[in-house]
């Protein structure tokens, strides 16, 4: 690997152009990455992982209808003028301090063609240096931890790094699955470092080569690019992001890190829910006016 691939990784990338039919009709006319987990939608969260692991170049790939994730995130003078002459200078500093979370860039997806397309969509603003995939549905509550821990593991070993997850049987055919083998260690001494040796697409339970599933976290070098380009359409003619991670695996490391804490699918309506409560609950200003409510519906369901 040259010279020109190697160092810190300084860039995400976070597809966000899917149509979110899962939430319908609330995502009609809403972009499903701006609904809101307690009182910030969950791309916001996201952006904030990737700052809080030092990554400050953000690319968001949006569909054509979701021009309200870049106005998110941009200054709203007016609305500013409005809370500081109403003196809520708490809110004031958090709706300037979104706009400031990154430097954010944006770049249109104008067909869903696959999560593999919408990567391939980042090729021009990312250049020759390796850099983070960040799903908008994957939501991590985790200090950064996991993020943290993938581009330490991308800058000892180079090449690409995964996300793994131990899964069910019945979750796994939801997901890409790894094939890996143990490694004798890293040089920082990090413990759930695996080698990938294979990934496969949504398996079906009895042909899944593990119990790990790919979770929406990724470090990729720029010869992602290439193996998408040689990537050939599946399903609905969308582009894999695993099938091209897989030709990598014969020219390039490919290594996981496994987690098991910290994740909600806030593209799944039950985890939206348990997000939102769970985030709630753990808020000083929310939490015990939360923890009563939830003890009243309980006994008054009888669950």
């Amino acid at each position: 690997m040259s010279a020109a691939k190697q160092g810190a990784v300084s860039k995400a990338v976070i597809p966000a152009a899917g149509l979110g039919t899962r939430f319908l009709p609330a995502t009609k006319s809403q972009p499903k990455e701006l609904l809101p987990i307690v009182d910030k939608p969950s791309i916001q969260y996201v952006v904030e992982e990737a700052v809080a692991a030092g990554i400050t170049d953000v690319l968001v790939v949006i569909g054509p209808e979701k021009q309200a994730i870049q106005d998110h995130f941009s200054s709203d003078a007016e609305l500013e003028r409005h809370l500081e002459e109403q003196g809520k200078l708490d809110l004031l500093a958090e709706v300037r301090a979104v706009s400031n979370l990154a430097d954010l860039h944006y770049v249109s997806q104008l067909e869903p063609l696959g999560l593999g397309h919408a990567v391939s969509m980042a090729r021009e603003h990312v250049g020759d240096e390796p850099f983070a995939v960040m799903l908008a549905d994957d939501l991590m509550i985790d200090d950064a931890v996991l993020l943290s821990r993938m581009l330490a593991t991308q800058a000892e070993h180079g090449g690409a790094v995964l996300a793994l997850m131990e899964s069910t049987p019945e979750e796994i055919s939801a997901y890409g699955c790894a094939a890996v083998e143990e490694i004798e260690s890293t040089k920082s001494g990090m413990a759930g470092v695996m080698r990938v040796r294979g990934v496969v697409e949504k398996p079906k339970p009895a042909d899944a080569p593990s119990n790990l599933a790919v979770i929406g976290r990724y470090v990729l070098p720029p010869e992602v690019f290439d193996a998408l380009d040689r990537t050939t359409p599946g399903m609905g003619g969308e582009i894999q992001l695993t099938d091209a991670i897989g030709l990598l695996i014969d020219e390039c490391p490919v290594h996981g890190v496994t987690f098991s804490e910290g994740r909600y699918d806030a593209g799944d309506k039950l985890d939206f829910l348990r997000a939102n409560v769970e985030l709630a609950l753990d808020r000083d200003d929310l939490g015990p006016g939360l923890a009563e409510v939830l003890k009243s519906i309980v006994a008054r369901r009888g669950l």
